[in-house]
């Protein structure tokens, strides 16, 4: 194995753990905002704002809060939850199908992450955070490092000319 693919199998490696260290505080975060009552959030999210209120950029916190605040119903609560648990659960078990090596489990991924790319840059133009842009192009880079491992796992059948 040369350096260039042991370094790539590594970065491969690595970005497993970072997925699946990140799937998994995702789903521990939409299970503690399923068993977290509504007037809790509301009430730590307005403790937090008022004592935001003495720093320069309470304004901005303060309407954010707010706007937060008007929009978290019990209903997108359990929603956020479900969302972030399954979204979770879902990488979760894609990192440990991988991390298995099970052949199935490559192009599933690829088509997954394409998924979630897809989902980041439409977000991400129509004005979200440039957070998503960096999901997005982190998630391509990953989607590379799959279909390259796969190529080793699975040998490619010879096309003849």
């Amino acid at each position: 194995m040369s350096k260039i693919s042991g370094a790539l199998h590594y970065l491969f490696e690595l970005s497993l753990l970072a997925k699946g260290t990140l799937a998994l505080t995702e789903s521990l975060s939409g299970l503690g905002l399923l068993l977290t009552p509504n007037a809790a959030i509301t009430a730590v999210v307005a403790w937090l704002a008022q004592l935001q209120m003495t720093e320069a950029s309470a304004d901005r916190l303060a309407a954010a809060s707010g706007h937060f605040l008007a929009v978290l119903s019990l209903q997108s609560q359990h929603f956020y939850a479900l969302y972030l648990m399954g979204h979770g659960a879902l990488k979760l078990a894609m990192v440990l199908a991988l991390a298995r090596r099970w052949p199935a489990a490559y192009p599933v991924s690829m088509a997954l992450l394409a998924g979630f790319v897809a989902y980041q840059f439409y977000e991400f133009s129509q004005g979200g955070s440039p957070v998503l842009g960096l999901m997005a192009a982190l998630d391509t880079m990953m989607i590379a490092l799959v279909a390259r491992e796969y190529r080793l796992l699975v040998p490619q059948p010879a096309t003849s000319a």
